[in-house]
C-alpha cells in the first residue's frame, strides 16, 4: 500500500493504469465505460485516480470531494506550470522581465 502511495504521487498515469488493470471491475463501476477513464489518464490522471479510489457505491461523500478537488488542483497546477517553464516556445506570448 505504501509503494502505491509513492507510485501515485510521482506517477499519476502509472499509478492509475496499475489500478485499472488489478481491479478493472471497480473502474468500471464508477465511470461504467472504458471512454472517461482513458480521458482521464490521458488529461487529469490524479484527479482520475483520487475519484476512482475515493468513490464507493453511494457515490462521494463530504471529505471526499475535498481530496477529489485538491487533485484536480494539483492536475491543473502541474499543466499551469508547464506553460509557464515553456512560455518562450508559445507562438505570440511575451515574456514580462
Amino acid at each position: 500500500m505504501c509503494l502505491f502511495a509513492l507510485l501515485a504521487g510521482f506517477f499519476p498515469r502509472i499509478a492509475f493504469l496499475v489500478y485499472w488493470i488489478a481491479r478493472p471491475q471497480a473502474v468500471s463501476a464508477v465511470f461504467g465505460t472504458v471512454l472517461w477513464p482513458l480521458l482521464g489518464l490521458i488529461f487529469l490522471p490524479f484527479t482520475t485516480l483520487m475519484y476512482t479510489i475515493l468513490w464507493r457505491p453511494g457515490g462521494l461523500v463530504g471529505t471526499d470531494w475535498l481530496w477529489v478537488v485538491i487533485a484536480l488542483l494539483l492536475d491543473l497546477s502541474h499543466y499551469a506550470s508547464s506553460a509557464y517553464a515553456n512560455r518562450e516556445r508559445i507562438p505570440g506570448a511575451t515574456s514580462g522581465a
